[in-house]
C-alpha cells in the first residue's frame, strides 16, 4: 500500500517567528485571530463577530432561518443549523438500542450515558451516595463529579502569586484577579506598554524600525505588493481571478466586491452609523 499522500499547506503565517503552516485559509484566519485578537467577519444582522467566513456563514443560518442538515430517518422531520446538532438528535432520539432504561415499576425513562441511569436511580431511592464533608454543609449529590465541583467553592480558587491572599470563590474571580498581576512591558522608545512580548516586538517592528512588512502578490509577472494581507487576497481575487460575488443593494451604486468585508466597509459610504457600530465591535 503505497505512502499516504499529505496535504499540502500552502496557506502561512505572516506574522514574525511564526511557523504555523495550513492546508485551508479559514484555518490560516482563524490562527490570525490568535496574534491579532481580531475578528474582522462580522455578522450585518446582530453585533457578533467571528473569526472565519465559514463561522459567519454558519452564524448567518440563524438568521435565515435555513437548516440545511436534516435527519435521514424514515418519518422524522426534524431539521438544524449544525452537523453537530444533527448527531446529537440522532443519539437522543434514533438510536434507542443504545439506551440505558430505567427498570423502576411505572418509570420509562431511557438515558444514553450509564452514569445518568445510577444518578436517576437516586430519584426513586431517595438517597443521595455523595456528601459533603465540609463541617456545616449539608449538600447531597448523585455522582461524585457533581460533588467534586461543588467541594471547590468551599475551597476557593487562592492566587499562586507569592504575598498575596487573594482567594475567588469561582474560577471566573480567579482569572479576573490573575490579569492584576500581569506585568506590562514597555517600549524602550515610547511610553506606550504591552501585554506580552510578541505585541511589543510588532509593534517596534511597524512603528519604530523603519521597515515596513508586504505581501507581494504570488501570480507570475505581478510585482504588486500590500501591506496587508486582506488587501493581498482582494487583489488576487479581482485582478486574477475576476470575482466579484458581492453587489452594493443600494439602487443606482451598483459596486461589486469580491469579499464580502470589502462590502461591508463600502457600506458604510450609504451609513455613516455603521461605522459606530464597527468601531464598537472593535473595541
Amino acid at each position: 500500500m503505497g505512502e499516504r499522500l499529505q496535504s499540502r499547506k500552502d496557506f502561512v503565517c505572516s506574522f514574525i517567528d511564526c511557523k504555523a503552516m495550513f492546508s485551508k485559509s479559514w484555518k490560516l484566519e482563524a490562527h490570525l485571530c490568535k496574534h491579532t485578537g481580531l475578528k474582522p467577519f462580522s455578522c450585518d444582522k446582530c453585533d457578533k463577530c467571528f473569526c472565519t467566513r465559514y463561522q459567519l456563514t454558519r452564524h448567518e443560518l440563524i438568521h435565515s432561518g435555513e437548516k440545511p442538515h436534516k435527519c435521514a430517518v424514515e418519518g422524522c422531520t426534524e431539521a438544524f443549523i449544525t452537523n453537530a446538532s444533527l448527531k446529537n438528535h440522532m443519539s437522543r432520539f434514533h438510536n434507542q438500542e443504545k439506551r440505558y432504561k430505567c427498570t423502576y415499576q411505572g418509570c420509562e425513562k431511557c438515558f444514553n450515558k450509564r452514569y445518568q441511569l445510577c444518578a436517576h436511580t437516586f430519584v426513586h431511592n431517595k438517597a443521595l451516595p455523595f456528601h459533603c464533608k465540609t463541617i456545616g454543609c449539608t449538600k447531597e449529590f448523585s455522582s461524585h463529579g457533581k460533588l467534586k465541583h461543588h467541594e471547590k467553592m468551599h475551597k476557593g480558587y487562592p492566587c499562586e502569586e507569592e504575598a498575596c491572599i487573594f482567594k475567588g470563590n469561582t474560577w471566573t474571580e480567579y482569572l479576573k484577579h490573575r490579569k492584576a498581576h500581569k506585568v506590562k512591558l514597555p517600549c524602550a522608545d515610547c511610553q506606550k506598554h504591552f501585554s506580552n512580548a510578541w505585541i511589543l516586538k510588532l509593534h517596534i517592528l511597524k512603528v519604530h524600525s523603519g521597515e515596513k512588512r508586504l505581501f507581494t502578490c504570488p501570480k507570475e509577472g505581478c510585482d504588486k505588493k500590500f501591506s496587508h494581507r486582506f488587501h493581498l487576497e482582494s487583489h488576487v481575487l479581482v485582478v486574477h481571478e475576476g470575482q466579484k460575488a458581492f453587489t452594493c443593494a443600494v439602487s443606482e451604486c451598483g459596486k461589486s466586491f469580491a469579499m464580502k468585508e470589502s462590502l461591508r466597509r463600502h457600506g458604510i459610504i450609504h451609513d455613516p452609523s455603521k461605522k459606530l457600530k464597527a468601531c464598537i465591535n472593535i473595541n
